[in-house]
């Protein structure tokens, strides 16, 4: 799921539903109850699994993940919070605030701009997340909403957050930050405003750094990302989690503050070696700009980046689990984890999906810093080493994108079979992966679990 805070172990409403005689009394009753229960999930309320017995007919799929999405939209709603403002046209400037958990950060809100350009297409709006740089955070501000205005990305929505603090080391990634990102994705989701398969995170300078650690960290609800004039330690954002994206970095070849350009330069390196092995699942445009320092030309990204739309359903996943200010992702693309392998390392997840049959490798990482820089201490350069997961549980979901459900399926992790047969669609497999994804396109009807210590 969106990584949660204060989460429950498992929330679920009564597990004996009340049925009508005919079939539209017990949908609209089914529906009642699954809207509360995804209510009582949202409150933090503890219960028990929805329906984990009621099977699905694989013709019925379409129309039971329309329910439950419908059910989650309706629970959204009535959920007290701070909603997103109406979308409005951004000319008009409309601007909202949400207060960060105390239990993330101390008196610390988010203010921010959302706005819309052009006509909304069939399918919703492409939505553009801007991060602005580290100079004065109402002057920045201004500045990315004057970005938003002017870049040549029509039609499209703009989240243009204002950072809710400044300091020696405040950063957009850290965790009442992710608290902002995981809210807006689930509200915009909801909101029938956005399309789902075009979300797009880009930023400059310090927005630049956030933006790439939340493409690898949130790789699987984007279809591209685009940071600018930054240049992270890859240590902080696995190239391999962007597999399935498009990525954009363009960086000033004199931009040598805090190693921009060999940063760069080293995440070029790294997308450049991925893409002779998988030529089709590591689109990028990483480039150091000759003659340019920090500032550069802002215009070229966001049109290169609404040229891609997400596929939801990859059949190669790679997925290195790392930790983003102390918290992991529990699930990322149709991968669940319910325990980890060790909570003291990292865990890389490569996943093949081909003819029916579903190939994981499950390992431990461990990371040896083999360059730092002389003046700062910072680390700037990697080696990994990685040994099979011998522990840990996680639920593999699946569709008829990835595999057909009428058909036998196996499951292979570590070299060791795991399952093997037909797979059971039901109602429950559909109500915890919208619980997880929080994702109109990742309601699944299927799913296996694995435990990595079994016999």
């Amino acid at each position: 799921m969106i990584s949660k805070f204060h989460r429950v172990s498992a929330c679920l409403v009564a597990a004996v539903l009340c049925w009508s005689f005919n079939v539209s009394s017990k949908t609209l009753s089914l529906s009642s109850s699954l809207t509360e229960w995804f209510l009582s999930d949202l409150n933090g309320d503890e219960c028990q699994p929805f329906s984990p017995d009621k099977k699905i007919k694989v013709s019925d799929i379409p129309a039971t993940q329309k329910m439950v999405w419908d059910a989650w939209k309706a629970a959204n709603i009535a959920f007290e919070e701070e909603k997103l403002n109406p979308l409005r046209p951004i000319t008009m400037a409309d601007n909202g605030v949400w207060p960060i958990p105390s239990s993330l950060e101390e008196d610390a809100e988010m203010k921010y701009y959302w706005g819309s350009k052009g006509k909304k297409p069939d399918n919703g709006y492409p939505l553009f997340l801007y991060l602005h740089g580290s100079g004065e955070p109402a002057q920045e501000w201004q500045i990315g909403l004057y970005l938003a205005k002017m870049f040549e990305d029509s039609p499209s929505a703009y989240f243009v957050p204002r950072i809710p603090r400044t300091g020696e080391y405040y950063r957009w990634w850290q965790k009442g930050k992710q608290y902002a990102w995981e809210k807006l994705l689930r509200q915009a989701l909801v909101s029938d405003e956005i399309d789902p398969d075009r979300i797009y995170f880009f930023g400059i300078s310090e927005g630049g750094y956030g933006s790439q650690r939340l493409a690898s960290f949130y790789a699987d609800y984007l279809a591209a990302a685009g940071p600018m004039a930054g240049g992270e330690p890859l240590a902080n954002a696995p190239v391999e989690n962007c597999r399935n994206i498009a990525f954009s970095l363009r960086t000033g070849d004199r931009d040598y503050g805090f190693y921009r350009d060999k940063l760069t330069r080293y995440t070029k390196e790294a997308f450049d070696s991925l893409q002779r092995i998988h030529p089709d699942d590591y689109i990028h445009n990483v480039e150091l700009i000759p003659g340019m320092g920090h500032q550069i030309d802002y215009r070229l990204t966001t049109p290169w980046l609404a040229g891609y739309k997400r596929n939801p359903y990859p059949t190669d996943v790679s997925w290195e689990d790392f930790e983003m200010d102390g918290i992991h992702r529990t699930g990322f693309y149709n991968l669940q984890v319910i325990e980890r392998p060790d909570s003291s390392k990292r865990t890389r997840y490569e996943m093949s999906i081909h003819d029916n049959v579903v190939t994981i490798s499950v390992d431990n990482v461990e990371y040896r810093t083999i360059e730092t820089d002389s003046e700062w201490g910072i680390p700037l350069k990697f080696e990994r080493s990685y040994s099979p997961a011998t522990s840990g549980i996680f639920k593999v979901y699946l569709n008829n994108d990835l595999v057909e459900l009428t058909r036998p399926v196996k499951v292979v992790v570590n070299g060791k079979l795991m399952f093997s047969g037909k797979l059971k669609c039901t109602l429950d497999n559909m109500v915890e992966s919208c619980r997880e994804y929080h994702d109109p396109r990742r309601i699944f009807p299927a799913s296996v679990n694995v435990d990595i210590s079994a016999k």
